[in-house]
């Protein structure tokens, strides 16, 4: 095996790990720093593809938006630290197979469809790949570049709507009296 293989699994090995791990666990805070290992990771194999400017778009809008905005929107609860209720074992049952339906799938997809080879080398520019974003015809990406700016808006209003008390909730005594 190659030092190149060897990159390569281990880069999809962190990202499994660790999403596994930002979904398996009870406490909410763990889970938010699980996840910004895993996007990660996922920047990483971005630039273990040498693909420099689709990784640091990962970074930039997953690890250092939505990521801190979940952070930041845990922080502010109330049960920050407090460990997530065991989930019911049908619901376990139901994401199991869930999980093993959507691998099933994703291998049957690949073994069945013709993936065009190509021998030219990808141009993975920034003046390239500028051009493709703010071009809106057939090889345009300006409609997924607007849905990207709709998921930050969308994470924002999330993180907005988990920090709000409920409006029975008491404030704490010791935050309005500290001088």
């Amino acid at each position: 095996m190659t030092a190149y293989q060897i990159t390569f699994y281990g880069i999809a090995a962190l990202i499994l790990v660790t999403g596994f791990l930002s979904v398996t666990t009870r406490k909410i805070f763990r889970s938010a720093i699980w996840l910004l290992l895993s996007l990660i990771g996922v920047a990483g194999l971005y630039f273990w593809m040498e693909v420099e400017f689709i990784a640091a778009v990962q970074i930039a809008v997953y690890v250092g938006g939505i990521v801190v905005l979940i952070i930041f929107a845990v922080f502010l609860t109330q049960q920050s630290g407090n460990e997530m209720p065991k989930a019911p074992p049908a619901r376990t049952l139901f994401a199991v197979l869930s999980a093993l339906f959507g691998m099933a799938f994703s291998i049957y997809i690949i073994c069945n469809i013709k993936f065009p080879v190509r021998n030219e080398v990808l141009d993975a520019s920034v003046s390239k790949i500028g051009t493709a974003m703010l071009h809106t015809g057939k090889d345009g990406y300006a409609l997924p570049f607007e849905v990207v700016s709709i998921l930050l808006l969308a994470a924002m209003v999330g993180c907005i709507v988990i920090a709000m008390k409920n409006p029975g909730e008491k404030i704490d005594e010791k935050i309005i009296n500290h001088p």
